[in-house]
């Protein structure tokens, strides 16, 4: 091999010292890395399933790791506040976004939001995993889900189903039920979940899918008749519930969840570093009995597999909205 002119040297060197600082910045931004508090912006109210598991995972990081993690809340518009916000700070990982179902209908909702949820994040983390219960104001003659939905194809357009507003997972749910099934019903939207289940007590609404926890009691004590959950088995909390798959009725299994994103450009050994601690996290007895109170389970795992299910969910609930034809209300 022929010695290199100095020159030549000199060209290669150009090269490949920028190279070693990339790789070595990246690895020692790792190893310091936090340098100041995390912050976890969550796009819902304080006391909501996504809020309280952030706030599940921010302190045991707290505890376990020693640091200091906080979370802001920061709801309205689908989440687009909240994402609007994490995007104006560095991508170094200091600055998380929790998101959930409801998140991924934002592009078909909300196409102007200023951003692009695919391309501006990148998926960090899934944390949890968990279902939504049918239930019907005990005024409904129905006893199962085939029954329900024989009732509502018989009367066409005069029963109603509530939510907790536009995007949510019970509107998402109900309308994918709509399509589903053919049958034909109006979404009355509010804007907090407690008065959509109020209401669907005292028979001003007719039925819902909803989150377990806030309902668990009222189905016990019979103010609500629960029919199916949306999982492909059974939940410890409603053990005497069909799944809508024993229902006969596979296609409606939904999985609520919920997990973290990250401003896209966050140096790949940060990402490494979160996502190894938050994954401790999961798999702590305590965590997992604290999901459990809220009807979760945790989940975990790479980033590469939760990328993977988060453009699924994309694209699964952009057509929902499309062949529904939901319009978001201004």
């Amino acid at each position: 091999m022929l010695p290199l002119r100095p020159c030549q040297a000199l060209a290669l060197l150009a090269f490949v010292l920028p190279v070693f600082a990339f790789s070595g910045g990246s690895q020692a931004q790792a190893e310091s890395f936090p340098s100041r508090t995390i912050r976890i912006v969550v796009p819902t109210a304080a006391g909501t399933p996504p809020d309280i598991i952030s706030r599940i995972i921010a302190n045991d990081l707290s505890e376990a790791q020693g640091w200091s993690v906080v979370v802001d809340n920061k709801p309205g518009a689908i989440g687009t506040i909240a994402g609007a916000d994490v995007l104006k700070q560095p991508a170094d990982g200091h600055t998380l976004y929790t998101a959930s179902l409801p998140i991924v209908s934002g592009p078909a909702l909300l196409p102007n939001a200023g951003y692009q949820l695919d391309k501006d994040f990148a998926p960090l983390i899934r944390l949890s995993t968990s279902y939504n219960v049918l239930v019907v104001n005990p005024s409904v003659p129905a006893k199962s889900l085939s029954e329900l939905i024989a009732y509502l194809k018989a009367s066409p357009d005069k029963l109603n189903f509530s939510s907790g507003g536009f995007g949510t997972p019970a509107h998402l749910i109900g309308e994918m039920f709509k399509l589903e099934t053919g049958i034909k019903a109006t979404h009355i939207p509010y804007n907090a979940l407690p008065q959509a289940i109020a209401d669907l007590m005292a028979g001003t609404n007719h039925f819902m899918f909803v989150t377990t926890l806030p309902v668990v009691q009222l189905i016990n004590a019979g103010q609500l008749r629960a029919l199916a959950v949306t999982g492909p088995k059974r939940i410890a909390a409603l053990k005497d519930v069909p799944t809508v798959i024993e229902a006969g009725y596979p296609s409606l299994v939904v999985e609520d969840w919920a997990g973290l994103l990250m401003k896209s450009g966050t140096p790949p050994d940060v990402a490494k570093r979160l996502n190894e601690a938050i994954n401790t996290s999961l798999q702590k007895q305590s965590v997992r009995e604290a999901f459990a109170k809220l009807g979760a389970e945790p989940a975990g795992g790479t980033s590469e597999t939760f990328t993977t299910f988060f453009d699924g969910e994309l694209v699964h609930w952009g057509k929902v909205i499309k062949d529904s034809g939901i319009k978001m209300q201004q």
